[in-house]
């Protein structure tokens, strides 16, 4: 690639700071020219250590995009902020990698789409886990059709007590909801994904409340407060598509179960199975025996993809500015994107009315 490409973020919070920004400064066809937060300090900070020299820093988003010499915009703010940005930004003729989940409101992530298709500019959702190395290798072996047909599936993001104390998080507001719309949307997209099935026809879901109560509770980053726990702290739902393939999703931040995993999938077909559990395990039957694959995806094997050594948020750097310089799909498509908010959606409105909720 020839050309370097000017990137704004908008947000310079933990997932900029952890993932974005330092993805893009290993990218030798990025550069960081502005960076904008509602707490300017923050954007001063990350245009230090991670800006091109002379970049400019905002805490209006919208100067930011008024900027015509940039080619990109990474958004990586507060859920219900998602939508609004992302379309003023493909809107100014910006390209667009929006953080996850699409946005907090079904009706939003299809407006998004929507708008990627009027501008005629590459939107793309930040599900980094699909460029983890295992989940590389699985979508090989699903698209080689190794398993057959996959009819049944779960998505796991399950923590036993990892609730997320600062930002937004509890705040249902902001976020539309706790640990399905959080993690919950990293497993479900991958699983979908390794399907290649994005066709849902019913939703049926519970969300609880039941330890978010718990004062002085055990929590991985300390306790949390109560009276601002404003949003669920486990959900499930179980999801039948078009074809008859069904997934149940378990996601949560605080319960009571010693298996826990985030951003996993357990996959059923007609050839073979496969799980994300004790690493990458495929299985199946083959002679009249059953048997059992681990796979090796340490250095000790072989590259399954190209650049070894490369971290999931790299890859997914690295092939999002492919995209946009060959003229590519991205990886991770708006609509893809946006059928994983419309089933979490369903979710939570399911679990209101103690109804299922159909598609059309």
């Amino acid at each position: 690639m020839s050309k370097v490409y000017r990137i704004g973020i908008i947000g310079c919070g933990g997932i900029a700071n952890g993932k974005h920004m330092p993805a893009l400064k290993n990218q030798p066809n990025a550069e960081m020219v502005a960076f904008c937060d509602i707490i300017e300090e923050r954007a001063h900070e990350a245009a230090s250590k991670f800006g091109a020299p002379g970049a400019k820093v905002y805490s209006d988003y919208k100067q930011l995009l008024a900027d015509t010499t940039l080619d990109i915009v990474h958004i990586c703010t507060p859920n219900d902020s998602h939508a609004d940005i992302t379309i003023d930004a493909l809107e100014s003729g910006k390209h667009v990698m929006c953080e996850k989940p699409m946005a907090k409101t079904a009706a939003d992530a299809r407006r998004m789409v929507e708008a990627a298709k009027r501008t005629g500019k590459k939107l793309t959702i930040g599900y980094q886990n699909r460029f983890r190395a295992d989940s590389q290798y699985l979508k090989k072996v699903c698209e080689e059709g190794e398993l057959g047909e996959i009819y049944y599936a779960k998505a796991h993001a399950i923590r036993r007590r990892a609730v997320p104390t600062w930002g937004v998080f509890l705040d249902e507001e902001k976020q539309g909801g706790g640990p399905l719309i959080d993690i919950g949307t990293h497993a479900l997209d991958l699983t979908l994904w390794m399907m290649d099935n994005y066709k849902p026809k019913a939703v049926l879901g519970t969300a609880f409340h039941k330890l978010s109560k718990k004062a002085n509770a055990a929590n991985a980053w300390g306790s949390w407060d109560p009276e601002k726990f404003t949003v669920e702290d486990s959900a499930f739902g179980m999801i039948t598509m078009q074809n008859g393939a069904t997934i149940v999703l378990e996601s949560s931040w605080a319960i009571n179960m010693l298996q826990t995993g985030e951003a996993k999938t357990t996959l059923c077909g007609t050839e073979g199975g496969a799980d994300m559990w004790d690493g990458l395990r495929i299985n199946g039957e083959k002679h009249s025996r059953l048997f059992m694959n681990e796979i090796q995806l340490d250095a000790k094997g072989v590259d399954f993809y190209e650049g070894n050594g490369e971290s999931p948020a790299d890859l997914e750097a690295r092939l999002w500015l492919e995209a946009i310089d060959k003229d590519l799909e991205p990886v991770v498509t708006p609509e893809q994107a946006c059928v994983v908010s419309e089933i979490l959606e369903a979710i939570y409105e399911s679990s209101r009315t103690g109804k299922a909720v159909y598609f059309e």
